[in-house]
């Protein structure tokens, strides 16, 4: 176990971040910019998810954000925008900062869970999307604002929108930048359940807790199989499906899981 490979937990100043029986809980903390990403945030969520991934104590990651907002997307007071400066380079930024950060959520080898209490605006929607579980409180809501500033959806959101909702609504969300309820959101494919408000984080929490203990390695197979699924034809789908299957088969946790069924008594998974 190596729980310390880069940043204490108690050193981050714009997150939170602990672990706990195998969940870990990362809370974007910028309440009053509601949790818009700076470069200190980025760099600092960077560090927490670096983490996750060589930690063998996490088994689950949580991803949420303090105060009444899940996350803003981009703090514009974090860049030069004056007509004055030189026009800034916006892909450097997604580069560096958005890309990676989406590149990371969705190939953790192990599930990843979002539970978004307020507005998600921006790069903030895209990021929760790309959670392989969202749950959103009722008062949540997600917005696609970046035509109101004359750019496109960055951090995933035109490869993930269209394949959540369809072509249609992707681009009426795009265009029009039009709020999504938490409701409404849930009934057209956005997210997988709303949760009042004061149960979010148990909700989550709890969920999180029992993936945290699950057949990690098996479920990091089936995250995988799923991603692929969107650019794979169905021939090549059976063929990974067969492949992963055969490693999952090799997996402690697949006898354990048989062993269990046959005796009759919950499966003590150890991730492996």
């Amino acid at each position: 176990m190596n729980p310390s490979v880069n940043q204490p937990e108690s050193d981050f100043e714009t997150i939170e971040f602990n672990v706990s029986n195998g969940l870990a809980i990362l809370k974007l903390n910028r309440p009053d910019r509601l949790n818009s990403f700076t470069t200190k945030m980025h760099t600092e969520v960077r560090a927490a998810l670096k983490q996750v991934k060589q930690r063998d104590d996490v088994r689950c990651l949580l991803l949420t954000g303090n105060g009444r907002g899940f996350c803003a997307g981009q703090d514009l007071n974090d860049r030069s925008v004056s007509v004055s400066d030189e026009a800034p380079d916006l892909s450097a930024s997604i580069e560096k900062n958005y890309n990676p950060l989406i590149r990371t959520l969705t190939s953790l080898e192990l599930p990843v869970i979002c539970a978004v209490n307020g507005v998600a605006a921006g790069a903030g929607a895209n990021i929760a999307f790309a959670c392989d579980i969202v749950f959103a409180a009722k008062s949540a809501s997600f917005i696609q604002s970046f035509n109101k500033l004359g750019l496109v959806p960055d951090s995933g959101g035109t490869w993930i929108l269209p394949r959540l909702v369809g072509h249609a609504k992707a681009m009426a969300m795009c265009l029009l930048g039009e709020k999504i309820s938490a409701d409404q959101a849930l009934r057209i494919g956005l997210i997988y359940s709303v949760v009042d408000d004061d149960e979010l984080l148990t909700e989550a929490i709890n969920v999180g807790s029992r993936l945290a203990n699950g057949p990690t390695k098996g479920l990091s197979l089936i995250k995988r199989a799923i991603h692929a699924s969107a650019t794979s034809t169905l021939d090549q789908q059976l063929d990974l499906e067969r492949d992963l299957q055969g490693i999952a088969g090799k997996t402690n946790d697949y006898r354990e899981g048989v062993a269990a069924f046959i005796e009759k008594r919950q499966p003590e998974y150890q991730g492996n």
